[in-house]
């Protein structure tokens, strides 16, 4: 029996890896902020509303891709979300004081090559695709501050990336997008553009930072389509995931740095990766797997600007990044990922607002899982072409080793470009 237990671990190991890859595919990262100018003004009706304290803003993003190598077969591959973004200042409307609310539809359409061109990544090579191409309610919240800024309460329908390891999506490999730990426990922590009801409270520290706690309802019917446009609660809850960050924003040499410290429990029960009641090897000996009750992890995020050419108060420069989380090896089939890179504003003082991109990041498959699998490696560049305040086109290369964190597949090399419009 003991001969046999590595093939068996081996083909319960894909089971699960594949499983969590085609999750993966469904938790694209971080919307990218909107910028102030207004393109469509409508009569200068707009900018009358935002004057009066109503903001409507809308987004577009596609990401189209190629493998130029690897995959069963090469497929061009086109996914795209629209944003629509409604922003309430309601101490401008109804005189209550530092309180905003924030309500998001969006829209997403496409397919995408990790699946269509079998790749086997672990990470989606397209992080705007996902989680159900379709309408879908992704933020409606409440938010008010307190005691001059020092207290923050958020509440409503609000994904857990919006504000814990919260991280920008410059790049379109889901390894280098959004909140890290979506990418590995996604089947209870939701990233945008899926939401919970929610509630975070922040408390900022004079010359540290801040430190903030959230409680968030885990509850897969919000992942299936059927309940997208559902404001309310759909049936299911299972749990509550409970995150805490502690964050230093310190400025050192007169440039800004953002170093985020944090961590999760989830009161949710779930199946170990391998064992059964009698703790055992579920794919050899059979029987029921075994609950474990909780789920965890931790998780960094680093961002600190190293040069300003043209002083502190200009965005050009350059700044690095570095993004560790680890998961509970228990019940996650993927049970790290790190990230790091150089994000460069304005490479040339001529295209003040371009921007060049290079990231390395690995995602390692759970070694109680299956013993021949490892790492998945990918590294990305780009260049950002900012053609007008409204318009963003951004070509980039990935090469993905040991797709699927096994060394016996062939590397990815894809090419892709991403459409960004802000109207």
């Amino acid at each position: 029996m003991k001969r046999r237990e590595p093939a068996v671990k081996l083909k319960l190991g894909w089971l699960i890896v594949m499983l969590v890859a085609w999750g993966s595919a469904a938790r694209a990262g971080a919307p990218q902020p909107f910028p102030e100018q207004l393109v469509l003004d409508w009569d200068d009706l707009r900018a009358a509303l935002r004057e009066e304290g109503i903001d409507f803003r809308i987004g577009y993003v596609s990401e189209s891709a190629t493998n130029v190598r690897g995959g069963a077969k090469e497929l061009w591959r086109y996914t795209d979300q629209w944003t629509f973004e409604t922003r309430l200042d309601l101490q401008k409307l109804f005189g209550i004081d530092h309180a905003r609310f924030d309500f998001v539809i969006t829209d997403r359409n496409g397919r995408n090559l990790s699946d269509d061109a079998t790749l086997h990544s672990l990470q989606q090579v397209q992080e705007l695709y996902g989680r159900g191409q379709t309408w879908r309610y992704t933020e409606f919240w409440y938010d008010q501050s307190y005691l001059g800024g020092k207290v923050d309460w958020k509440i409503g329908r609000i994904p857990e990336g919006d504000d814990f390891g919260a991280f920008s999506c410059e790049f379109m490999n889901l390894t280098f997008c959004g909140s890290a730990p979506g990418n590995l426990v996604g089947g209870y922590w939701y990233n945008w553009p899926v939401s919970q009801w929610a509630t975070r409270v922040k408390l900022a520290i004079t010359g540290f930072g801040y430190i903030q706690v959230g409680a968030y309802e885990v509850d897969p019917s919000y992942l299936q389509t059927r309940y997208a446009l559902d404001i309310g609660s759909p049936p299911g809850a299972a749990g509550v995931l409970a995150p805490l960050e502690i964050a230093w924003l310190p400025t050192i040499g007169g440039l800004a740095g953002t170093y985020k410290f944090g961590g999760w429990y989830s009161s949710t029960t779930a199946p170990d990766v391998v064992e059964n009641t009698a703790g055992q090897p579920l794919a050899l000996m059979g029987g029921q797997p075994l609950m474990r009750h909780g789920q965890y992890g931790a998780y960094v995020s680093f961002e600190q600007r190293l040069t300003a050419p043209e002083g502190a108060s200009s965005k050009r420069g350059l700044s690095v990044f570095l993004n560790g989380t680890y998961a509970d090896r228990r019940t996650s089939a993927l049970d790290s990922q790190v990230a790091v890179g150089v994000l460069y504003t304005g490479p040339f003082a001529a295209r003040a607002a371009d921007e060049l991109g290079f990231a390395l990041g690995g995602t390692r498959v759970n070694p109680r899982v299956a013993d021949v699998q490892g790492t998945e490696y990918v590294g990305e560049i780009f260049y950002n072409l900012h053609l007008a305040s409204w318009l963003d086109v951004r070509p980039s290369v990935q090469y993905v080793a040991q797709p699927g964190g096994n060394t016996r597949n062939a590397g990815d090399l894809i090419a892709g470009v991403r459409l960004s419009l802000n109207l």
